[in-house]
This record gives C-alpha cells, structure tokens and sequence, in this order.
C-alpha cells in the first residue's frame, strides 16, 4: 500500500471522495438499523439525545441544545417525549432554580448500551471481511478524518452531534 504525504497538497480523487461518500452512506444506515433494532419506536433525534446525555451527564438542557445545534424550546420538546418514554430524568440546578437538567435515566442508559452493543457487534462482523492490513490503514484514515472534521465543526460535546 503507498503511503501519500499529508504535505503533498494533493486534492483528493473523486474516487477517495466518492469511497467516504459512500462509508458515510453505509455507516448512517447502520446507526438507523440499529434504531430499527432497539425498538421502542426510537427516532434518530432521540438517540443523538440520548448519546450527548451519555457523553456529558447531567447538564442544563441549554447545553444539550447547543451540542445539537439546535434551540433550546425544540431541546425542551424533545425533552417531554424523552421523559415520557422513561428515558431521560428532568432535575433543577441547585445554584439556579431557572436552570432546568436534563440526564440519561437508568432505562435510557441501558437502551443506550444496548443500542451501541448492536452497533459495535455489527460493525465488527461487516470489518472481518476485510484484510487485516487494510483494517488498520483504514483505522488510521478515520481517526484523521475524524481530527479533521472536529477542527472544522467545533461543537461544544466531544464532537459533531452523534447519530
């Protein structure tokens, strides 16, 4: 396999952008089957709620907001039907009566676990078919690429809003 310099300044094929393209494609339509898998009628916008939840603990919905990208009131929607499902626990800031918390429930933690178990599994058996050699190249490419798109759409949780 040829290594390129990162230096070279060479633009990417329209054969490397079609490749992530298409990854990109793939790997969003095993993040709704895994949904689909879950059950519960879960919807895409639920669970990148419930994984920021995941990631950050209990925090003031307004900064769940902003690591959606989204306003506080369609945060707050969402919020109710969470609440509603069992999924997520609404609480108060002690310092500010103002400030409402949002967290993950101990039934939205395990649909969490549940669903990215179905998801690591199923990866896994798609990423045994291929060569072990490639694995790791294409390893070091997403860890780049991941680097790359954090630099360009910061977002206040540990990156670009989970699916």
């Amino acid at each position: 396999m040829q290594h390129v310099d990162p230096q070279a300044g060479s633009e990417p094929s329209v054969r490397e952008v079609r490749a992530f393209h298409t990854a990109a494609r793939d790997l969003i339509g095993i993040a709704l089957r895994s949904l689909e898998i879950a059950g519960d009628g879960l919807s895409l916008p639920k669970f990148r709620m419930l994984l920021i939840l995941n990631d950050l603990g209990r925090v003031p919905s307004a900064r769940v907001a902003a690591a959606l990208g989204v306003n506080p009131s369609s945060v707050s929607r969402l919020a109710d039907r969470l609440v509603d499902d069992g999924y997520v626990s609404r609480g108060a800031d002690s310092r500010s009566r103002s400030v409402v918390t949002l967290e993950l429930s101990e039934p939205g933690r395990r649909l969490v676990d549940r669903v990215l178990a179905w998801r690591h599994h199923e990866l896994g058996r798609l990423l045994a078919d291929i060569e072990p050699g490639l694995r790791a190249a294409a390893t070091v490419a997403l860890e780049q690429f991941a680097e790359a798109a954090a630099a360009s759409y910061p977002i206040e949780s540990s990156g670009p809003a989970a699916l």
